[in-house]
C-alpha cells in the first residue's frame, strides 16, 4: 500500500498564548480560551470557522476537551485528547494534519492549558507523580520499589549514565540551561530572564545527583494553541503559512525509555551501538539535519537536548556534549536550539509553547532572538517523535 504523502498538505495559519506565570490564579478554561482567541485573531478567522480540537490536557491540571468545547462555544465535527504530555506535543498536530487531509475538519485548534500551581501530587513512595500511578510504575521509569519516584530521577539516571559512559560532565551540560536562559533574556514572555552562568548552574543545589536544580524545567500555569488548516486556505488567510513537511510518530516498546534512545542501556533497554540513520521525518520533508536551521526539543530536563541531538543525528553518540558548547546553540551559532527559552525558562507548556515559536520563527517575528534567514525547523524530541515545519 503506498504511503498518504502528508508533505506540505498542512499548514499552521495561527498561532497564540495567555501569559505564563508561576500562580496566574485562572482556571484552565479561561487560560485555554485567551490562548484559542490569540491564534483566531492570529489567523483572521472566528471562533464559528473553528470546526476540530486536539487537546494536550486533562485532569487534574487540565480540562477535558468536551468541556472546554462546551464552555468556549465552539460548533466541533471533531475533537481529540490525550494527556498533558511532552511527548503528544507532535502526535496531536501529526492527527490534526490528517484530519485535515481526510476532511474531518477544515481548521483544527490544537493546545494545552495547564495549571501545575493547583495540582497536589499524591504521594508515591514518598514523592510520586500522577502519572506514576497511572502507568504502573511510569513512562520515565518511575517505581518506588527501586525508589524512582519522579520523572527527574528518570532523567538523572540517564545524566549519570551519559557522563559514565562517555566522559561527559556536568559542567558541559550547563551549556544547555545558560544557552537558554539568554534566548529567555530576549523574549518578553518568558517567566525567568535573568542570564546566568556556568558557575550559577554548578552552584545551584542538587535536586536528583547529577541534576542540578537548573537543570530542571520550570513548573508554572498557562496556556498555548496552534491551528492547522490546508495549505491551500492557509494561502488566503492572514499570516504567511507555516508548512508541515515532515512527520515522524512517537515510537514505543521495551527499546524505548523516555529520556533518550534505543541502545543506550537504561532500564530495561539492551546496550547497542543506535545508529539512527535517515528517519522518516526527514524522508517525508527530503532533507538532512544538515539542513536544519533550528532545533526544537522537549527540555523538562537539560540531559534531553543531548540525547535529542544524538538520536536525530546532528551528532554522534557521545558528542553532543562537545556539540552544544561556545555558543554552538545559541542565536547566531550553528544549530541555535530552543530560541525562546525552553521549558527551562521560558515556561512548561508542555512543548506547545516551542511550537509558537517555531512558527514565528519561521515568520521572522521573534525580534533580537531571531534565527537568520530560517528556512526549515524541526522539532525533534529525546522520545522519537518529530515534525519539520517549512516556510
Amino acid at each position: 500500500m503506498a504511503a498518504w504523502n502528508l508533505k506540505d498538505k498542512t499548514a499552521v495559519c495561527g498561532v497564540g498564548h495567555s501569559p505564563y506565570g508561576r500562580r496566574l490564579n485562572r482556571s484552565t478554561i479561561d487560560l485555554a480560551g485567551e490562548a484559542i482567541r490569540h491564534a483566531l485573531d492570529d489567523a483572521g478567522l472566528g471562533r464559528d470557522d473553528l470546526d476540530g480540537l486536539i487537546v494536550s490536557f486533562g485532569t487534574p491540571i487540565g480540562a477535558d476537551a468536551d468541556t472546554l468545547a462546551y464552555a468556549l462555544g465552539l460548533k466541533l465535527k471533531m475533537y481529540n485528547q490525550t494527556w498533558a504530555h511532552g511527548r503528544f506535543t507532535a502526535s496531536c498536530l501529526q492527527w490534526a494534519a490528517m484530519a485535515v487531509n481526510a476532511g474531518l475538519a477544515n481548521a483544527v485548534a490544537c493546545l494545552t492549558a495547564i495549571s501545575f500551581s493547583g495540582f497536589r501530587r499524591p504521594m508515591m513512595g514518598g514523592a510520586g507523580d500522577s502519572e506514576g500511578a497511572w502507568e504502573a510504575g511510569g513512562g520515565h521509569g518511575e517505581d518506588p520499589v527501586f525508589g524512582m519516584t519522579s520523572p527527574g530521577a528518570g532523567a538523572a539516571l540517564v545524566a549519570q549514565k551519559y557522563f559514565a559512559r562517555f566522559g561527559a560532565t556536568s559542567r558541559q551540560l550547563a551549556a544547555v540551561p545558560v544557552a537558554f536562559r539568554k534566548h529567555a533574556s530576549l523574549n518578553p514572555t518568558a517567566i525567568m530572564r535573568e542570564p546566568i552562568t556556568v558557575d550559577d548552574h554548578q552552584n545551584s543545589r542538587f535536586v536528583c545527583e547529577p541534576l542540578h536544580l537548573l537543570d530542571y524545567c520550570l513548573i508554572n500555569d498557562g496556556a498555548a494553541c496552534v491551528i492547522v488548516t490546508s495549505s491551500e486556505r492557509a494561502r488566503d488567510l492572514q499570516k504567511p503559512p507555516v508548512y508541515l513537511s515532515g512527520m515522524q510518530g512517537l515510537p514505543g516498546g521495551r527499546e524505548e525509555f523516555i529520556w533518550t534512545y534505543p541502545g543506550f542501556g537504561t532500564s530495561q533497554q539492551d546496550a547497542f551501538d543506535y545508529q539512527p540513520g535517515l528517519q522518516p521525518v526527514y524522508q517525508m520533508a527530503n532533507v538532512t539535519p544538515k539542513d536544519i536551521n533550528a532545533l526544537f526539543t522537549y527540555d523538562a530536563f537539560s540531559i534531553l537536548a543531548w540525547t535529542a541531538l544524538e538520536r536525530f543525528g546532528f551528532c554522534g553518540q557521545g558528542e553532543a556534549a562537545a556539540f552544544t558548547q561556545e555558543g554552538r546553540i545559541e542565536v547566531g551559532g550553528a544549530l541555535p536550539m530552543n530560541t525562546n527559552g525552553g521549558l527551562l525558562s521560558e515556561g512548561h507548556m508542555m512543548g506547545w509553547n516551542h511550537q509558537v515559536e517555531i512558527v514565528r520563527q519561521l515568520r521572522g517575528e521573534c525580534g533580537p532572538r531571531q534565527v537568520a534567514n530560517a528556512q526549515l525547523i524541526q522539532w525533534a524530541n529525546a522520545y522519537g517523535d518529530s515534525l519539520i515545519y517549512r516556510r
